[in-house]
């Protein structure tokens, strides 16, 4: 897969869409990087790991 998943500027922040509320572990370095990507598009984590979560689901492919 090589297309890259990209991402623009967002100029508020909106509030919680509130669909499904659940948690996930995830390494403390993942994390600082969706801060990082956060903070570069002035958008939530929130908002960022559910794009990035349908990219995947959008592009996944499953061999059997």
């Amino acid at each position: 897969m090589s297309e890259k998943l990209r991402l623009t500027k967002r100029d508020n922040l909106k509030g919680e869409d509130g669909y499904k509320v659940f948690s996930v572990r995830i390494k403390e370095n993942t994390v600082q990087q969706l801060d990082d990507i956060c903070a570069r598009t002035n958008r939530s984590r929130n908002e960022i790991i559910g794009i990035m979560l349908q990219y995947g689901i959008d592009n996944c492919i499953i061999e059997e």
